[in-house]
C-alpha cells in the first residue's frame, strides 16, 4: 500500500468511525463512557445520600454550618468510578441558596470525595 493509499485509507475510516458514533447519538442509543447524563430521579436514595456527603464535606472543610433542603438538578458521569454533579438547595442560616456539587465516587471500594462545591 502507497503513502498516498494509506492515508486516504485511514481518512475514510476516521469519517466512517465519526458516522456511526455520530448516528448513534441522534437515534437514542446509549451515550458514550465520560458523557453527563442527566438524572431522572433525584430522589433516588442514593442522590440523596451523596448530595447530603457533599454539603457535610463542604461544612467540615469550610466550617460552614449549611443545612441541606433537596436536589435541585443532577448529572452523572460514568469516569473509573462516577462523578455527580448537583444543584443543591441548603439554607445558610435563614437564606436558601442553591449551590452546585461535584461528587466522585468508587462504590466497590468505599470510596467517595467532593471535588467541588461552589454557591450559584
Amino acid at each position: 500500500m502507497t503513502m498516498k493509499s494509506r492515508s486516504q485509507f485511514v481518512l475514510l475510516l476516521c469519517l466512517v468511525v465519526f458516522f456511526f458514533l455520530d448516528s448513534s447519538s441522534a437515534v437514542g442509543r446509549p451515550a458514550l463512557v465520560g458523557d453527563w447524563r442527566p438524572i431522572k430521579d433525584l430522589n433516588e436514595t442514593h442522590v440523596q445520600e451523596i448530595a447530603q456527603f457533599a454539603v457535610e464535606e463542604h461544612n467540615k472543610e469550610y466550617k460552614t454550618e449549611l443545612k441541606y433542603d433537596r436536589v435541585v438538578q443532577g448529572e452523572s458521569q460514568v469516569v473509573a468510578g462516577a462523578n455527580y454533579r448537583l444543584i443543591i438547595a441548603a439554607k445558610d442560616g435563614v437564606v436558601s441558596n442553591n449551590y452546585q456539587a461535584v461528587v466522585y465516587e468508587r462504590p466497590w471500594e468505599g470510596f467517595k470525595s467532593l471535588t467541588s462545591f461552589k454557591k450559584l
